[in-house]
């Protein structure tokens, strides 16, 4: 199994248009993502974004949040976990809570997830996607499932 994470930020117009350019700035806006839940499988290799074929159907992990309020920070995170047997995705976002009480409640969701399943955790990986309102934002932090 391959997977890619991005994140990415950005303004727009209306709620809509902010967060297709945030979906724009990570890499994955002219595809079609489709959410799924948060399991890897065994020997998960992490690879840059390829090049996507516009349109296609792409599976995966989205966090994501819009604010319309100037001045407010709003933060969109991706915790992954991998272990021997699977791993483990949790995506997590806020308004106004500092990145790192985002990444750290992330961090302790996925640690969890893996604790349930008996799974050690051999790698651990976080990225987030931070920005400040001017007028309308999004951003967006995501596992992209690479088909091979």
């Amino acid at each position: 199994m391959k997977i890619a994470i991005v994140s990415g930020k950005s303004e727009g117009p209306t709620e809509l248009n902010a967060f297709d350019n945030a979906l724009m700035d990570a890499g994955i806006g002219d595809v079609n993502l489709i959410k799924v839940s948060s399991m890897l499988g065994a020997n998960t290799e992490i690879i840059d974004l390829p090049k996507l074929k516009a349109g296609s159907m792409v599976n995966c992990v989205l966090s994501t949040i819009n604010s319309k309020n100037k001045g407010d920070t709003i933060t969109a995170c991706i915790a992954i976990a991998i272990g021997d047997n699977l791993g483990c995705v949790v995506e997590n976002a806020g308004i106004n809570i500092s990145n790192e009480e985002n990444r750290k409640d992330a961090l302790e969701m996925v640690k969890y997830m893996m604790h349930k399943r008996n799974e050690k955790i051999n790698q651990m990986i976080i990225e987030d996607s931070t920005h400040t309102v001017e007028n309308i934002g999004s951003v967006v932090a995501s596992v992209v499932y690479i088909n091979e």
